[in-house]
């Protein structure tokens, strides 16, 4: 799953991210590296853009960026 398809609460471990060039290296500063968890805080009205939490980061995306990076839903253990 992309991280844009996730809903509010979700947790996400991230696989993959397919973006190039500046943006890349400044997500990757921020955090956002193959095997880090993110959590989805809020999505705004329309939908775009969504703010999430890694390494206690908080940053909003657009979709064309959340959409290009790619993860695995972590399910609660307490469910």
């Amino acid at each position: 799953m992309n991280l844009y398809d996730g809903k509010k609460g979700d947790r996400i471990r991230i696989k993959e991210v397919a973006i190039d060039g500046v943006m890349r290296r400044r997500l990757l500063d921020l955090g956002f590296v193959p095997g880090a968890v993110v959590d989805v805080l809020k999505k705004s009205p329309l939908g775009d853009p969504i703010a999430f939490r890694v390494s206690h980061t908080t940053i909003a995306l657009r979709k064309e960026e959340s959409t290009k990076i790619t993860g695995e839903l972590i399910q609660d253990d307490n469910e």
